[in-house]
């Protein structure tokens, strides 16, 4: 399996990453980002890539993938509507977009939020922007498009969120998370889980395209077994 991964450098990403190169059926993970992870690997292979809403000069590097994961995601706190739409819905579009273009037959997970409405009448502007993202990926032409929206996350293995606000709640709430994860395993979930599930569904598939924090933890703990 080769994976494209977008936002390694992310919580999430960090997590995903891990699980990636600790698997024994990827054989290559492609970072794609505006700063480098840091780490080293025989599977790794980086690409720093300066402006994230357009990819026509890299595009042919991007087709030999079976799977992109798409991990990069920011708060909305501070934001203007359309600032957060720049950097939610116009930049995942545009690295979508051309996946699908150059390799339809890849498959495609994209890392949304709890609470993201597919309706996208909330009268939470986050919430809007992030279900109109999910539905226009679900219009393009990949073999598979998957959403998960994870709430609360656990970072384990010294991941931490680059998020200072996340940092500071995560420093403080870091003896209950693990407390918390096992009396409520589909409400908290790790950044390990998440990336074995992605692993999962990339192999497996599911029959619903999106996967809720019990899902996710379903399809992480059947990777595990």
């Amino acid at each position: 399996m080769k994976v494209l991964l977008f936002g390694a450098t992310g919580m999430v990403g960090q997590g995903v990453l891990r699980e990636c190169l600790q698997a024994a059926d990827v054989e290559l993970v492609q970072t794609i980002g505006r700063a480098p992870t840091g780490q080293q690997h025989p599977k790794l292979r980086e690409r720093v890539h300066a402006d994230m809403w357009q990819y026509d000069a890299i595009a042919s590097e991007l087709a030999e993938f079976d799977v992109c994961f798409y991990c990069i995601g920011v708060t909305s706190s501070g934001l203007t509507e359309q600032k957060y739409t720049h950097l939610t819905y116009d930049m995942t579009l545009a690295a979508a977009g051309t996946l699908a273009r150059v390799n339809p037959q890849m498959v495609f997970i994209y890392v949304s939020a709890a609470g993201a409405d597919s309706k996208e009448q909330s009268r939470l502007m986050w919430e809007r922007v992030r279900g109109r993202t999910e539905n226009a990926l679900f219009k393009l032409p990949f073999r598979a498009t998957y959403v998960f929206r994870p709430g609360m996350i656990e970072p384990l293995d010294g991941i931490k969120s680059r998020t200072t606000a996340y940092r500071i709640f995560y420093s403080l709430t870091k003896p209950l998370l693990p407390l918390l994860r096992a009396a409520l395993p589909n409400q908290v979930l790790s950044t390990r889980l998440i990336g074995q599930a992605m692993l999962a569904i990339t192999r497996s598939g599911s029959r619903s395209r999106v996967l809720e924090m019990a899902d996710i933890a379903q399809a992480g703990k059947g990777a595990r077994a």
